[in-house]
């Protein structure tokens, strides 16, 4: 694809060129190479995916759910299919390796199939509540909603979003990241090729002014947000400014605490791949190990599996030059500071593609609790080592992050194990495994300023999310006794 190719909306089941709309070059991280350029989507763009969505929703929200979600079936089975061809296309644009970018694929059709089970989850309850008077709830979705997503998954965060919205019966419009807008489109295609109706999902792609125009819109009910700390903030108190439902999942600085007892070799493996899988540019990272008592070891045996790891080859880029440039300004500071830099990765250069944006796995040891690269989300491969003496120091040092997206800990004992179970400060959980990312139907979401709203944005709370309960008491006997119902 040359610089000047057009990459559109999709709207109304067509994609669209807007000649109104300001572009935007998009390149690959991988080499610097382009890919096209990008319509941002002004708000009267906005306006039309809006307008094309309130005339599905006429239709497609009083469909039964068991038809509602025959497409979502022929769509995970077309994904399937391409499962190759999608994970190439999300590499290209966002720089990750390709076994990463499968992973996400079939991480997102996880929840593709969780949403085809919503014909036996929505049954609600039936009670009877009186002689001859029954209680139940029904489940009704609330209308044209949206999903605004990060660079970093471009095909796993959407499939947390619209398969579900779309099974409970609402019309969806998405916001892609203007970074990786290739790999939703594309989706979007195979989804449409499943016979869904014109107008059921619909992309618009922009940059900050289309997620305002999206917030302000008064005819989104609901919207979900995946991003930075400060942007989820922001977006989820203009959401419900403006009356809508918002879950917006922000940032994350996850601590992993390792015990003496810990299993050196698996246990170094783990946490080296946690700390630099996707280049290191997820929610879910390795970011601070906090090595309790003697661990010397241990540190030894990831520094060893660092090394090992090649950019270009087992690690994935960088999404761009100013993110390369921040991560090795921290790495820059914390040596200023007196850290150790036990692995370094600043100045990689990857033979063939030295126009690409990549930083190499990195080790800083001995930094102190309040440095920057301890306490800020890095989004890069950078691992920073803490020393404390005991567990309960640990985890006041985990407690006291602003994030509480998610926290591990290796150790042989079980004791300890559910000791830390109970009083780490986040909403997801390691035993011995650096990524704790909930299989469904167990949701994600983490605590704390790394969600802003109620609940898990997939699961069953991602269900309850789409939607909203009706209540319903009937009588159908005819008997004159009374009570307080009757």
């Amino acid at each position: 694809m040359t610089e000047e190719q057009p990459i559109p909306h999709h709207l109304g089941g067509n994609p669209v060129t807007t000649r109104t709309d300001a572009t935007l070059p998009v390149e690959s991280p991988l080499d610097g190479a382009p890919l096209g350029r990008l319509g941002l989507a002004s708000s009267t763009t906005v306006d039309q995916a809006v307008q094309q969505a309130q005339r599905a929703y006429e239709n497609w929200s009083h469909l039964p759910s068991k038809e509602r979600v025959q497409p979502l079936y022929r769509f995970k089975q077309l994904a399937e299919t391409h499962l190759d061809d999608l994970a190439e296309t999300v590499s290209r644009e966002n720089g990750k390796t390709h076994a990463e970018a499968k992973a996400g694929l079939c991480k997102g059709l996880e929840v593709v199939e969780f949403a085809c089970s919503l014909p036996a989850l929505e049954h609600g309850g039936h009670l009877e509540v009186s002689p001859g008077v029954d209680c139940y709830t029904r489940r009704f979705p609330l209308g044209v909603v949206a999903g605004i997503t990060p660079f970093n998954f471009p095909a796993m965060v959407p499939l947390w979003m619209f398969p579900l919205a779309i099974a409970c019966g609402n019309t969806f419009v998405l916001k892609p990241s203007e970074k990786v807008p290739m790999t939703p489109l594309r989706l979007v295609e195979l989804l449409e090729e499943t016979g869904l109706p014109p107008g059921v999902m619909n992309v618009c792609q922009g940059d900050r002014r289309t997620v305002e125009a999206i917030v302000e819109h008064p005819a989104v009910a609901a919207l979900t947000f995946v991003g930075s700390t400060p942007v989820a903030r922001n977006v989820y108190q203009n959401g419900i400014r403006t009356g809508k439902r918002v879950l917006a999942l922000g940032g994350a600085k996850n601590h992993l605490i390792a015990m003496p007892d810990a299993e050196t070799a698996l246990t170094a493996k783990n946490i080296t791949a946690s700390a630099t899988g996707c280049a290191g540019q997820r929610c879910m990272a390795a970011s601070v190990l906090i090595a309790v008592g003697e661990c010397r070891d241990l540190i030894e045996a990831i520094c060893q599996e660092m090394r090992q790891i090649i950019p270009g080859k087992h690690l994935g880029a960088i999404i761009d030059q100013a993110s390369k440039e921040r991560i090795e300004a921290y790495i820059d500071q914390a040596e200023r500071e007196g850290a150790s830099i036990r692995v370094d990765g600043r100045r990689v250069v990857v033979a063939g593609r030295e126009k690409g944006y990549y930083v190499g796995p990195t080790v800083i040891d001995g930094a102190t609790p309040s440095a920057a690269c301890a306490c800020d989300e890095i989004f890069g491969p950078v691992l920073t080592i803490l020393h404390v003496d005991t567990l309960d120091e640990a985890l006041a040092i985990e407690n006291a992050s602003p994030y509480g997206n998610a926290a591990s800990i290796y150790t042989s004992s079980g004791a300890t194990a559910r000791y830390f179970e109970t009083r780490a400060n986040s909403g997801m959980i390691g035993i011995n495994i650096g990524v704790p990312v909930p299989r469904e139907p167990f949701s994600f979401g983490g605590w704390n300023q790394s969600r802003f709203g109620m609940g898990d944005i997939t699961g069953e709370d991602g269900l309850r999310f789409w939607t909203q309960g009706k209540k319903i008491t009937q009588k159908w006997n005819l008997s004159t006794a009374q009570n307080w119902m009757s």
